[in-house]
């Protein structure tokens, strides 16, 4: 697993969207700025670009561990980068 703070600074450089995997609920009680809230949930039917690349995330790293190897499964280029709970910045709600 990455570190989440290294890699949200390697999105912003390298044009790679965020993934909030988490609940609407916990997103909205505060999400990295920027991040797309796609939960675990519904990971089996979301359609994303298949030519980009996205960073997941959750609370701990476990559910976006599992949503990352979900969207690999599917043909989209998803890496885990861990949880929130290790961010260090500011959280936006």
């Amino acid at each position: 697993m990455m570190d989440i703070n290294r890699s949200v600074e390697e999105a912003k450089i390298r044009d790679i969207s965020l993934l909030d995997v988490r609940t609407p609920e916990e997103y909205r009680h505060g999400h990295i700025p920027g991040a797309i809230n796609i939960p675990l949930n519904t990971t089996s039917k979301v359609q994303l670009d298949p030519e980009k690349e996205y960073f997941a995330y959750c609370h701990s790293g476990r559910r976006s561990e599992l949503a990352s190897r979900i969207l690999n499964e599917r043909g989209f280029h998803v890496e885990n980068i861990g949880g929130i709970d290790d961010w260090v910045k500011e959280i936006e709600n």
